[in-house]
């Protein structure tokens, strides 16, 4: 069995008029290809940004916990809007929180001012005199110094520097007399003034905690929301992308397929022979390169089922775009299949013209046993087309 050997598409029989192609006309072809592989190089930039994203968004979904049914529900019930729109939400619900936090901030002074003007409260107002008072291993034993002029001018501080929690405020008042409680000796009058004034502070606090974790818990709500419906506006925004890409896909597509048609047009016709060969090259390819080409094949004949049991291909029925494609896949799949029999054989070559010999029969017994079924049936029915039909001129 001969296999094909097609050669490139010469543009035109000659003497023809259709052979009248000149060199700008090739390079209009060639500027063509070059845009339309230009658009493919981004539009798969793109695609690989939106697989990106989903993959994403599948380990995150993967992540959440098991009781997210009613999250979801909700999440189909939410309206969409855009990214834009949401960030500006998320601004104003950031702006109202931290409203509330310094309404919070607010409560949180009275209570400081009712511990500050405590009698025993004077040893704390002021950062402690260390070299004063001759305290040479206070910075050994107090990691943080903290007291109440400090705290306060944090509070009112309008460079951004200032607390942003109530939380942090309480948790720098409790470290004012745990300093004072470390420091000094447990019978200590500044221990004992510490350690009352830390009580009743704590009280006054309880008072206000419910507040307090009332604003932490719809600030987590409305984060949580918020990312919700930042997520919800990713995902219609790559949706419409994906939606966009798929139709620049579709018109790549059928640019490129009306430039092969011109590049067709300007080609000279298949042979019979040529037909013929293409026809004996096409039982030589593995079962996988076979289904291949006949999908080359479905793609300009719909009616073609390339995946039934049996299939009737008659090369004289196939436009001259499909015979071109199908010239062109089986010269470089036979060629490629001829380099790998040769880097797997190359070393069994050195025994001279007999085995050489030998080993083609041998590849060709086992090209025919590893044909199966279905290439045999393409072939008979290749071969029945032949017969049927009368040899025509190229």
């Amino acid at each position: 069995m001969e296999a094909a050997d097609p050669s490139a598409p010469e543009l035109g029989a000659p003497g023809t008029a259709k052979s009248r192609v000149n060199a700008k006309e090739v390079e209009g072809f060639g500027r063509r290809l070059d845009e339309v592989l230009m658009k493919v190089d981004q539009l798969e930039q793109r695609i690989n940004d939106v697989e990106q994203f989903y993959l994403n968004l599948s380990k995150k979904q993967t992540n959440t916990s098991k009781g997210s049914s009613v999250a979801k529900e909700k999440e189909r019930e939410r309206p969409i809007t855009s990214i834009k729109k949401q960030q500006q939400e998320a601004a104003r619900r950031e702006a109202a929180a931290a409203k509330r936090m310094q309404e919070l901030i607010r409560h949180f002074g009275t209570i400081l001012r009712q511990i500050t003007q405590h009698k025993w409260a004077w040893p704390f107002m002021q950062p402690v005199d260390v070299k004063g008072l001759g305290l040479d291993d206070y910075y050994e034993v107090i990691d943080k110094p903290m007291d109440f002029s400090t705290i306060k001018n944090q509070m009112e501080a309008k460079d951004g520097t200032g607390y942003k929690n109530v939380r942090e405020i309480c948790a720098d008042v409790r470290l004012v007399f745990k300093n004072a409680m470390k420091y000094n000796a447990e019978k200590s009058d500044v221990h004992v003034m510490a350690k009352t004034l830390l009580a009743k502070f704590e009280e006054k606090w309880l008072q206000l905690l419910p507040k307090v974790t009332e604003e932490e818990k719809r600030r987590e709500e409305d984060e949580a929301e918020a990312q919700l419906d930042m997520q919800l506006a990713q995902e219609a925004a790559y949706a419409k992308i994906a939606r966009d890409i798929s139709n620049e896909v579709d018109e790549v597509d059928t640019n490129l397929e009306e430039l092969r048609e011109v590049v067709v047009q300007k080609c000279r016709k298949i042979s019979t022979e040529e037909k013929r060969s293409i026809g004996h090259a096409l039982a030589m390819l593995s079962p996988e390169d076979l289904s291949k080409a006949l999908e080359i094949v479905a793609q300009n004949n719909p009616s073609f089922l390339s995946v039934a049991e049996e299939v009737d291909l008659d090369m004289d029925a196939q436009s001259e775009s499909t015979l071109w494609r199908l010239k062109f896949f089986v010269k470089d799949t036979l060629e490629a299949q001829g380099k790998t029999s040769t880097s797997a054989g190359g070393t069994t070559n050195t025994t001279g013209p007999n085995n050489n010999n030998n080993n083609n029969s041998n590849n060709r017994n086992n090209v025919a046993f590893n044909s199966n079924k279905r290439k045999k049936e393409i072939c008979d029915a290749i071969a029945k087309t032949a017969k049927k039909r009368n040899k025509k001129p190229s």
